[in-house]
């Protein structure tokens, strides 16, 4: 079979550049001289590469005598010749600590266990014209890369230039599985080699073994909700000038966003910053209305940190800084749900126990409000669920590299798994009152409540990571008017 990228293993063959900048040869030879070494100095292990060398022996354990792909992804046009800001594959960066594109992560059986290897684009050189004439990789325009040495010392896995990866499939054929989907080229590869099946199983084990969190994830999720946090207090401070602007919505989306690009990565998903009946959409990512000082806000944001774990926090504010009879009444229906919910938190409790409890307390509500036209207990039944009218989705999930973490584990390991020590997740219970629902008293029409924190599991329940944000009622009203002055 022909190679998939190139029939000769020239040099840049596996994901070629685009040397595409026109120079003149006189150009050309005089941008190839007279360049003086520039090695990184003092570099150290990283604080991730031992917690990612344990993560990938336990891979190994796993699947003995397969070769073992994972790819960090590849750049993404936004539009024409401009990428998008590169994040890579959540389960690469967890398996190397890696966060350059086009990168490949394989574990090569070797005996009884795997030798890891990391390809990779290295530094430009200056004798090939990359460095400069390369608008999507060159030094000149993007930005220096490591060279192989340098990632090596700083990740501790042995790294080979990312064109002799087309050589793993010159040999003996290998049982094969791969993390398909991620890199194009890489799946060119491998195809033939890996069936689908095996593939899936290969992506649902890599989710699983996500799910138990590390001492040092713990602590990388608990810096992202101190930033996060810090970024909620920083739209308080600037909820004037965001009540006076047309978009006010955007005025509060960009405030966080500062503090998430100052702290960390950038955001570990688009804000939610939503204004009265925007917050009845569950998504509302547009943010482009205006606040209205008698309404409530809904923000839900997250930090991402530079090792990519994610806060994911939701807060709803009066923007007057003070809650009306009305939205009082909604937000503590859900601020007693979410407690509901965060009570349910222990070890060897089902994963859906939580959300079930918080769905008691809504439905009891409801229906007290006159709202619901059955019994709290009728409409909790399977075949009815009519409060779900008025909050839809799910009240949580797992929580870590991203937000809505292990999505590809099994059910039986995680919705319908249970909660261990070292599961970090949200309970985020909410009430979401369509302005146009005619089944609802005026007075409670376009309100849209939802209250997230974030928890991890401990021996003797769960530690709210989120503390340093009130929930209460009366603690919001009095935190928002301090920050106010």
């Amino acid at each position: 079979m022909e190679d998939p990228v190139t029939q000769d293993a020239t040099p840049n063959a596996f994901h070629t550049g685009s040397h595409d900048l026109p120079v003149s040869d006189a150009l050309g030879a005089f941008m190839s001289d007279r360049w003086t070494p520039s090695p990184l100095p003092d570099l150290t292990l990283a604080d991730i590469a031992p917690w990612a060398a344990k993560r990938r022996a336990r891979l190994s354990a796993r699947f003995p005598g397969e070769r073992l792909i994972v790819p960090s992804g590849v750049l993404k046009v936004r539009s024409n010749d401009c990428d998008y800001q590169f994040r890579p594959q959540t389960e690469f960066s967890y398996l190397t600590g890696g966060t350059e594109p086009d990168s490949v992560l394989v574990l090569e059986p070797v005996g009884g266990t795997h030798e890891a290897r990391l390809y990779v684009r290295p530094r430009s050189t200056r004798d090939t014209g990359e460095f400069f004439r390369d608008r999507r990789y060159g030094e000149f325009w993007v930005g220096r890369r490591n060279t192989l040495d340098e990632t090596a010392t700083q990740l501790g896995i042995d790294c080979v230039h990312l064109d002799r990866f087309p050589d793993l499939f010159r040999g003996a054929n290998v049982a094969t599985r791969v993390l398909a989907g991620v890199d194009p080229a890489v799946d060119a590869w491998v195809p033939v080699r890996g069936a689908t099946d095996q593939n899936r199983e290969f992506a649902g084990y890599l989710s699983e073994m996500r799910l138990v969190k590390d001492e040092w994830e713990v602590a990388q999720l608990q810096l992202a909700v101190d930033h996060t946090a810090a970024g909620f207090s920083d739209v308080v401070r600037a909820l004037p000038q965001a009540l006076r602007h047309p978009r006010g919505e955007r005025w509060i989306e960009g405030v966080f966003n500062l503090r998430a690009r100052a702290e960390g990565n950038g955001l570990g998903y688009e804000t939610i910053a939503a204004s009265g009946a925007h917050a009845c959409v569950l998504h509302w990512i547009r943010n482009d209305g205006a606040l209205d000082a008698d309404k409530l806000l809904l923000l839900d944001a997250g930090v991402e940190t530079d090792t990519l774990y994610t806060a994911d926090i939701t807060r709803t504010l009066p923007l007057s800084g003070r809650f009306s009879s009305a939205q009082r009444d909604v937000y503590q229906l859900v601020l007693d749900a979410q407690q509901a919910g965060i009570d349910a938190l222990r070890p060897g409790a089902s994963f859906r126990d939580f959300h079930l409890a918080a769905m008691r307390v809504i439905a009891t509500g409801l229906h007290e409000w006159g709202v619901l036209p059955v019994s709290a207990e009728e409409s909790l039944r399977p075949e009815s669920g009519l409060h779900r009218r008025y909050t839809l989705c799910s009240s949580g999930h797992m929580l870590g590299m991203d937000v809505h973490d292990c999505a590809k584990a099994r059910a039986g390991t995680y919705l319908d798994g249970k909660l261990e020590v070292g599961h970090v997740l949200t309970v985020e219970p909410g009430l979401y009152l369509q302005p146009d629902d005619e089944t609802l008293p005026p007075e409670l029409r376009g309100i849209g409540v939802r209250i997230e924190d974030d928890l991890v599991i401990t021996e003797d329940g769960a530690r709210l990571m989120s503390s340093a944000l009130p929930r209460e009622v009366d603690a919001i009203e009095t935190w928002m008017g301090e920050l106010l002055g």
